[in-house]
């Protein structure tokens, strides 16, 4: 895929992010578009961003490492953000400390124990946000909704983790109006939890290529979007 094909398709869907915002009466400064570079090369980034993308999403440690390394923050003409969203190992916690500008997946305590002690080294702090297996299905990784709260209450005494809101994966379905009662519990938990997180104001990560739009009228605030924008893996 080309550069503009790829750079059209970023335009297309900032329209398609604006008319779902404007639906649920909001602005799409209001929605965070998460371009998933996973699997992609640099150029591929680089080009996105030459269009006006700046979060961009990895899911793997080591690509994470591979391209904060050397496109770094990238430039005042062309700012680029990391965004870490897939499953973390205790083991890799330092890795993303440091590198990601909102980590998307922390779902235990003993995650959260790890990349305390991690920032508390580097005397830094990290934004994150708490995954829910609202689908419930076997394998996906999250927390139950059931046990948000006791995850919460665990993880306040974690003064270098700045939880902001919650993140899910949707069920797979060919029709995103299947999913949108998945989005409306993740809408009712975020707000319920709102008191407990920094800023009071709950973040929301939810919906991707195949169901932003529905994810964005039940109140997402960060979609992240991979094949859509970059084509097929």
């Amino acid at each position: 895929m080309s550069a503009t094909e790829r750079q059209q398709r970023l335009l297309e869907i900032g329209d398609r992010i604006a008319a779902a915002a404007s639906r649920s009466g909001r602005s799409q400064d209001d929605v965070t578009l998460i371009a998933v570079s996973k699997t992609f090369p640099e150029d591929a980034i680089l080009e996105i961003a030459d269009a006006g993308q700046r979060a961009f999403g990895e899911n793997k440690v080591q690509e994470l490492i591979a391209k904060t390394d050397s496109l770094g923050t990238g430039t005042t003409a062309r700012p680029l953000e990391w965004h870490f969203i897939g499953h973390l190992q205790r083991n890799k916690a330092k890795d993303v400390v440091g590198r990601a500008a909102l980590f998307h997946a922390l779902d235990s305590e003993r995650l959260g124990r790890e990349l305390q002690k991690r920032l508390a080294a580097i005397d830094a702090t990290m934004a994150c946000l708490i995954q829910v297996n609202v689908s419930g299905e076997d394998s996906k990784f999250g927390v139950n909704p059931q046990d948000l709260d006791a995850l919460l209450d665990a993880l306040a005494s974690f003064d270098r983790l700045q939880v902001k809101g919650l993140m899910t994966l949707a069920s797979p379905a060919p029709d995103p109006e299947l999913v949108r009662q998945e989005m409306v519990r993740m809408r009712e938990l975020a707000y319920r939890a709102a008191d407990r997180l920094n800023d009071g104001k709950p973040l929301l990560s939810m919906g991707m290529s195949g169901d932003y739009e529905v994810a964005i009228e039940e109140g997402a605030t960060h979609v992240r979007i991979g094949s859509a924008i970059f084509g097929a893996r």
